[in-house]
């Protein structure tokens, strides 16, 4: 419980950000007292990053104060911010990808070198090994994390912040790769904290999530705060509707009968493949996807979702087993070939995979089509062409950019997310593979997305939707084929399935 009358742990005040043509935090007043758990809530690019950056030491404000504990602090770098007792996971990880996760842990962390952990592994391993077990989030601390699926190296972020000790814990999307099951486990870690005076800020889309876990909620919009709510005086639509200025309908597939009179858009059969550590990770899958058919594969990150995806997309070699796209055979182990066969690809990690965040909207967009007419003639770019091509995608699919030269870095994760499908649709797919499509969106891009792919679907597109986001597969999947250790250990119809039976079978329990 909070205390009523102490002393907040964190108070901000008049705090204001600018950056070129935007103003990221106009003149904002937050407050999150000690013991509480906090839910900041935004459309993407509303401020709740940038404010937690200068929470943090990554930002220094053009305009207010910080003040923790009642005094004011001035943060110059993060590593002030972590010495102060404030730790962050980041919603785009801060990870040396050729690093294993227990030299992560330590890396810069003038605790560990003073004591000459980094010259200790074991002692760090085991560390990590008990506060894995503690806090429920399995990760391999030896490990390098560019072997690790993207769940898995949100994991590492958080042990890293519990790690530091931190008193003040900021969480963006954390529970974004976890079971229903994880979820609720890490919840009880979070009030475990809370009754303990420690401080959290928890950061999220899923609304259900903020009503589940938060004492109170503060919402912002184009920079501003539009209020603070207390959960129990709330609902997720009073909250969506000051999200977003609007009431928000929460697109779904309409009831009926999967599509399995259609053609078949994509097959598997006997797939299996090894992961990057050598090991299997895929063994024996057999998937059938129809024409305007939606398949949704349900499972914990680091069971074989990554593989899976990129087996269908040429960016893995199967060991074993066929794939058929529309009727015709692949060879596998190149992704040239899965795009011509008509193979569309939407990956988990839309920074590193999905686009090249240095080049230009317009040039992110023709990624997959500037090898012939129109976008060039005999290895010359039409430049002309590529930005006509640009500015009627970035119509079609609203995608919020200052132009077409705009790069996509600069862009919001919706809008990203808007990039990644405008190229990916307008190629006239057969097959889609959609991997965590929504993750990290607001609820206004998280609608937009899912109105997409059900359009996608109605024009006949088969869609393979992998996502550790129940409610999401619920709301769009036909059917739901669950991914544990590697393989598909159940098939459900929609209609049959609730949250509490995926979610088992998710954590590798029998279901009758």
């Amino acid at each position: 419980m909070v205390a009523a009358g102490q002393v907040p742990a964190v108070t901000m005040r008049g705090i204001s950000k600018r950056f070129p043509g935007v103003v990221a935090n106009d003149q904002v007043d937050f407050e999150v007292q000690q013991g509480e758990i906090h839910a900041l809530l935004g459309e993407n690019g509303a401020g709740k990053s940038t404010l937690s950056n200068i929470l943090t030491g990554l930002y220094r404000p053009d305009e207010g104060e910080i003040l923790l504990d009642g005094k004011p602090v001035t943060f110059h770098a993060p590593r002030d911010a972590i010495a102060a007792g404030i730790g962050m996971v980041h919603q785009h990880f801060r990870l040396a990808a050729s690093f294993t996760v227990a030299e992560n842990l330590v890396l810069g962390h003038r605790d560990a070198a003073d004591r000459g952990l980094l010259l200790e592994p074991r002692v760090v391993e085991g560390r990590i090994a008990d506060l894995s077990q503690r806090y429920r989030m399995p990760v391999n601390p030896r490990a390098r994390i560019w072997q690790l699926s993207v769940g898995e190296q949100q994991r590492v972020e958080i042990l890293k912040a519990l790690y530091r000790g931190a008193r003040i814990l900021i969480l963006d999307e954390p529970t974004s790769q976890l079971t229903p099951q994880e979820a609720d486990d890490l919840f009880q870690t979070l009030r475990l904290m809370a009754a303990e005076q420690r401080t959290v800020i928890f950061i999220s889309h899923k609304l259900e999530e903020v009503m589940a876990v938060s004492n109170r909620v503060t919402v912002l919009r184009r920079g501003r705060v539009i209020g603070t709510v207390m959960t129990k005086d709330t609902n997720t639509r009073a909250l969506a509707r000051m999200m977003v200025g609007r009431e928000v309908v929460f697109t779904q597939k309409k009831e009926g009968p999967a599509p399995a009179e259609r053609d078949v858009a994509l097959e598997l059969r006997g797939v299996s493949a090894t992961g990057d550590l050598g090991t299997p990770a895929l063994q024996d899958v057999d998937l059938t996807v129809h024409q305007g058919e939606i398949m949704g594969i349900a499972g914990v990150a680091g069971n074989g979702q990554r593989e899976l995806a990129e087996v269908i997309t040429g960016m893995r070699r199967r060991t074993a087993g066929s794939i058929t796209v529309t009727g015709r055979v692949t060879r596998g182990g190149n992704p040239l070939e899965a795009i011509q066969r008509g193979v569309a690809y939407v990956p988990d990690d839309r920074l590193g995979t999905g686009v090249a965040p240095s080049l230009s909207v317009a040039d992110n967009l023709v990624l997959k089509a500037f090898r012939g007419p129109p976008i060039s003639t005999r290895g010359v770019l039409h430049r002309r062409r590529i930005r006509a091509n640009a500015e009627q995608l970035m119509h079609r699919f609203d995608i919020g950019a200052a132009s077409a030269e705009t790069p996509a870095r600069q862009l919001s994760g919706g809008n990203i997310q808007k990039v990644l499908l405008a190229r990916e649709l307008s190629s006239r797919p057969r097959v889609l593979v959609a991997s965590s499509p929504t993750s990290g969106l607001d609820v206004g891009a998280t609608d937009t997305v899912r109105g997409l792919l059900l359009a996608a679907a109605q024009a006949g597109v088969g869609i393979l939707l992998i996502s550790e986001d129940l409610d999401e597969i619920l709301a769009l999947a036909d059917r739901i084929a669950v991914l544990y250790n590697g393989r598909i250990t159940g098939i459900v119809e929609r209609q049959h399935a609730n949250v509490e039976q995926l979610g088992l079978m998710m954590a590798g329990a029998a279901v009758a």
